[in-house]
């Protein structure tokens, strides 16, 4: 049974790897039947890039919206960037309380007494 599984999968990759791919190829049989087909087959192709150009086009327009929208918000941007800075001096004076704090602990528990009441 595992055998024939095996053998199985090894024929079905063989064939998978073996079969020639035939997107665009000159010398495929359906394509190379009439000119018919060669200009439908073109007219499919022609359209599909068409919709893929449309669809690149909305997404882009889309994007350069986005980068309109921030570029046009200068005061937003200073005003976080003014945010960022008071964040960095709150935390800065909030770090150094905090040594002090800590400093004013452990000289407490080093039986500095003077230190215990803050």
């Amino acid at each position: 049974m595992k055998a024939r599984l095996i053998a199985g999968a090894v024929a079905l990759s063989v064939v998978a790897v073996s079969a020639p791919g035939r997107a665009d190829d000159p010398k495929d049989p359906l394509l190379s039947r009439s000119a018919a087909a060669r200009a439908k087959d073109k007219a499919i192709i022609r359209q599909l890039n068409i919709n893929e150009m449309q669809r690149v086009r909305a997404q882009e327009a889309q994007q350069a919206q986005g980068w309109q929208a921030y570029r046009e918000q200068p005061a937003r941007q200073a005003e976080y960037r003014a945010a960022l800075a008071d964040h960095a001096r709150e935390r800065a004076a909030y770090e150094k309380k905090m040594a002090a704090w800590r400093e004013a602990v452990r000289r407490c528990r080093a039986g500095e007494y003077s230190y215990c009441d803050n």
